[in-house]
């Protein structure tokens, strides 16, 4: 009796708590109200099924429960309750189903006229790109990556000149304009996720995906990283910004276009054959997944106008970047750890040579 009573008490819990809940859906800033409705339904239906179980059990528990002289009652076949079972399920399921594939079905069947914008990730940040004046991304492919062209855009494309290069990780997009977000991962599965905008999809490596949504309101959003990409995985975040329309014109035309990316590059001083050398170790140990050249946010502290600066640490104290420090920094990297970053760099070991290229790369970023 008393088992029956606690069981009935957990289901009421269960379905005022549902209700009240403070952890109910985030408000919508996106078309995708559908996808919100679908996951209702699943409650619901679920919730029904859990409902009625319950129930049945406390009912068997009070009615069945044990008692002197009672005999169980053995019946190995119900034809009947089967068939109610096996129909009820069958209708549960596709009601759970047949919602999803109609919004699968409109999520990734793009509007005509909708802008393209592709979001680029990497252990452990965010990029992103929007096609230039002539309205097309150039191609890309990942034999391309190096220290001077970090998207890998194809450099024969005519159409990549003018794509709009946004190396930190705040996209801006416009209001009530329909989005195609191309997804592409240099190194291993991402996910592009927004929890306001009801909208998520894996970037995954030698594939591009896609989804679409039209955003709805004006705000800044938590972009996110929802699959597991390695010890990093919880700092790889961002934000979407939703503007206005003359608002977004304006963060855009802020942007460099690859031309102008290139053409930096080109006019930077040039670097000595050691810090020539440096690049190429960087690359191959993969500091650029971390750490900017431009002074933009990552993962680790930038490199532009590192050399020299006075750091303070996660203790509160403060450290001068001097070329001892450096070579702790890549040796032990939580020895002394920069405020305001995570300790997720693991430690390296460089020969004499190639630290000593490192260090004179990160020199000539801040000359």
């Amino acid at each position: 009796m008393a088992v029956a009573i606690v069981l009935v008490l957990l289901i009421v819990g269960s379905v005022i708590f549902n209700f009240l809940s403070p952890w109910w859906f985030t408000p919508i800033a996106s078309n995708w109200g559908t996808i919100d409705t679908t996951l209702i339904i699943t409650f619901i239906i679920t919730g029904i099924a859990f409902v009625a179980i319950s129930l049945f059990m406390a009912y068997s528990i009070y009615r069945f429960h044990h008692k002197e002289g009672r005999v169980a009652h053995y019946e190995p076949e119900n034809n009947k309750l089967e068939w109610w079972l096996t129909i009820l399920t069958t209708i549960g399921v596709v009601a759970m189903l047949a919602p999803g594939l109609v919004v699968w079905n409109d999520y990734i069947t793009v509007p005509e006229g909708a802008d393209e914008v592709e979001a680029v990730g990497k252990q452990w940040q965010w990029s992103f790109r929007f096609p230039g004046e002539d309205g097309k991304l150039g191609t890309t492919d990942i034999k391309f990556v190096s220290f001077d062209n970090p998207f890998g855009i194809n450099p024969d494309d005519p159409n990549g000149q003018d794509d709009i290069l946004i190396s930190e990780p705040e996209l801006h997009l416009p209001i009530d304009r329909p989005v195609k977000m191309l997804l592409r991962s240099y190194d291993v599965l991402h996910d592009f996720y927004v929890p306001q905008f009801r909208a998520k999809m894996d970037l995954v490596p030698g594939l591009i995906t896609y989804f679409w949504f039209i955003p709805t309101r004006t705000g800044k959003f938590d972009l996110l990283c929802a699959e597991l990409c390695g010890v990093g995985h919880y700092t790889m975040r961002g934000h979407v910004v939703v503007d206005e329309a003359e608002d977004f014109d304006e963060w855009l035309s802020s942007k460099p276009t690859y031309a102008q990316f290139l053409a930096a590059a080109t006019a930077a001083p040039a670097m000595t054959g050691l810090a020539t050398k440096g690049q190429e170790v960087a690359g191959a140990q993969g500091c650029l997944s971390c750490h900017t050249i431009d002074g933009t946010s990552g993962v680790g502290p930038t490199w532009k106008g590192l050399f020299g600066k006075e750091e303070t640490l996660a203790d509160g104290t403060t450290v001068r970047v001097d070329e001892a420090y450096l070579i702790e920094s890549v040796s032990d990297p939580n020895a002394k750890l920069v405020e305001g970053f995570a300790p997720i760099m693991p430690p390296y070991e460089l020969s004499d040579e190639d630290m000593a290229a490192l260090i004179a790369l990160i020199k000539s970023k801040s000359e």
